[in-house]
């Protein structure tokens, strides 16, 4: 599969050629569309990438469908396209920076992980609110619980063609959540080498909070930062701050190549 048949959007920097690359990674239920305040305010000084990964939105035809992390690994790989890259991983998304690094430390010039799942954790919560398993639901039930559980009443309350438009996205949730937590762990926080921003949002649950913190004690350059007011979805509820976590990824960067 061609890199091509993603859904891939670049947006080249104001600054010109030479601006550091920055690539965005969307979370499980999500889109690259999710981050389109964050890249407005990155594009000022970065060549900015986002994409639909495979079995999302504008990638959902795109055969054939991922079987869970190995395959988003390769996507990404196609993406980044052997660029050294700064990568920005939300939920998922940043399990998958975070995997992506510890196999690619040099193509990852730094990284940020926006309270990424490590669900093959025994300690992490396998059912949360919902009533079953993700395996034992159809796409289109896992679909509707997980926003349920993310938004709430507010989910009910979204107009019926995004709620059908949600449900397209279930079979690819059911399948990299439960592979997730079915194959080997995907990498080994001591193995992430590259410099790193771990991050979670002040309103985080408390499984958010363990995991965030066991990355940044557990990495060997990585560092905690917190996004004031922020939830789960700190990505949308906070762009100012996101994008600002961002740049200091950015930053991170360029610090080490100063001192190469």
């Amino acid at each position: 599969m061609e890199a091509s048949a993603l859904l891939v959007d670049e947006l080249p920097s104001d600054a010109g050629p030479r601006s550091p690359l920055v690539v965005l990674v969307h979370g499980s239920m999500d889109r690259h569309t999710s981050f389109a305040r964050i890249r407005n305010r990155l594009v000022e000084s970065c060549h900015v990438v986002s994409y639909d990964r495979r079995g999302y939105a504008g990638s959902r035809a795109v055969s054939p469908p991922a079987r869970g992390l190995e395959d988003h690994l390769a996507d990404l790989a196609k993406v980044v396209a052997g660029r050294s890259a700064t990568l920005v991983g939300h939920s998922y998304g940043g399990t998958l920076v975070l995997a992506f690094a510890a196999r690619h430390p040099e193509l990852t010039a730094s990284l940020l992980a926006y309270e990424p799942p490590l669900s093959w954790l025994e300690w992490w919560p396998t059912r949360g609110e919902r009533s079953r398993p993700f395996g034992e639901m159809s796409g289109p039930e896992a679909a509707e619980s997980f926003l349920v559980r993310m938004l709430g009443e507010r989910y009910h309350r979204l107009p019926l063609r995004t709620r059908e438009e949600a449900a397209l996205d279930g079979d690819a949730l059911v399948r990299e959540l439960t592979a997730l937590r079915a194959d080997p762990p995907p990498f080994e926080p001591e193995e992430i080498t590259p410099p790193a921003l771990v991050a979670r949002g002040e309103n985080a649950s408390s499984h958010q909070m363990r995991g965030t913190e066991l990355l940044v004690a557990r990495m060997p350059k990585a560092e905690l930062r917190l996004i004031a007011g922020a939830g789960h979805d700190g990505h949308r509820s906070h762009p100012r701050q996101f994008a600002a976590l961002v740049l200091e990824a950015v930053a991170l960067a360029g610090t080490v190549e100063s001192q190469a």
